[in-house]
């Protein structure tokens, strides 16, 4: 969501960024002992326990595999790597989610495709990584697939599916607030009704489109997502509500005051001036323009 075109990418990987608790896991007691929550750490809420190293062997090859956060390729080696001599380790899964977020901020949509579904081999009902994998295979579908409608239809079952599980399936760190859990399952969610909608909206199903936008939006008002905003726009306008299209199109365009010169927001002041033509009386409105999305870079 959005995960495609640049400028939503970094939308979406700084919302994220604010709210993404720590995967580190604690480090074992003795080297044959199982970690334990670290002493008066409250437990965040209903969840998953967290992966856990069995062995002090084993959590130092995961410390050194995971300190290559920073760069993606080395990051993604370091996990395979850790997957060969490890095959049995709880802490794979984090490995191979901190591999997705690296290609998440380096807006490479293959790269985040592939190891969001080796974090799926081997935690099937991740609500975060059906989220990321559902988002950029609606990002990357273009009308002319021929297999448009089955990508289309796997993204929003995998949404879906991250919507049902996310209170049940996540895997927090034992020591992350009530608070901080809060907001980051309501951004998973919210990032699951954007891509549900775009589904929606791909089908030429604008109304159901307009319900989860909204949903997306309402799931985290802290920071809202411009990009949902003008698709919200977008899906008001496929249905002649012009009025409620243009308050969307101007809220779009306040949140992208920022970015004065992106594509993007060139793109919301069109749509914003398109709608302003139309609700002032204009006698033959051009339709609007068949974009399933903002444009992408």
């Amino acid at each position: 969501m959005k995960l495609t075109a640049i400028f939503a990418m970094v939308l979406a990987t700084t919302a994220w960024a604010q709210t993404q608790p720590s995967s580190t896991p604690s480090a074992p007691a003795s080297q044959n002992q199982p970690a334990t929550p670290s002493a008066g750490q409250p437990a965040a809420t209903t969840g998953k326990l967290p992966p856990q190293a069995k062995t002090r062997p084993e959590y130092d090859a995961y410390m050194a595999a995971h300190a290559q956060i920073n760069d993606s390729a080395a990051m993604e080696k370091a996990a395979s790597d850790f997957n060969t001599k490890f095959p049995d380790s709880e802490l794979r899964v984090l490995l191979y989610r901190d591999a997705m977020h690296a290609y998440q901020r380096d807006n490479k949509g293959d790269k985040i495709l592939e190891m969001g579904r080796q974090v799926l081999k081997l935690a099937p009902n991740d609500p975060e990584a059906m989220g990321i994998v559902a988002e950029v295979i609606v990002e990357q579908t273009k009308d002319t697939d021929l297999d448009k409608d089955q990508k289309l239809a796997e993204a929003a079952k995998l949404a879906q599916r991250a919507l049902e599980t996310v209170d049940t399936e996540i895997s927090l760190p034992s020591g992350i607030t009530p608070e901080q859990a809060d907001g980051f399952k309501r951004l998973l969610r919210s990032n699951a009704y954007a891509t549900i909608g775009t589904t929606q909206y791909n089908k030429e199903n604008f109304k159901d489109a307009e319900g989860s936008y909204r949903k997306s939006i309402d799931a985290y008002p802290e920071q809202i997502d411009p990009i949902i905003v003008l698709r919200l726009a977008l899906s008001l306008d496929k249905q002649t509500k012009y009025a409620e299209a243009l308050k969307e199109a101007n809220r779009a365009v306040d949140l992208l005051s920022k970015d004065a010169n992106s594509p993007i927001t060139g793109y919301a002041r069109e749509e914003r001036d398109r709608l302003v033509q139309l609700t002032g009386g204009s006698s033959a409105p051009k339709p609007a323009t068949g974009q399933a999305a903002p444009p992408k870079n």
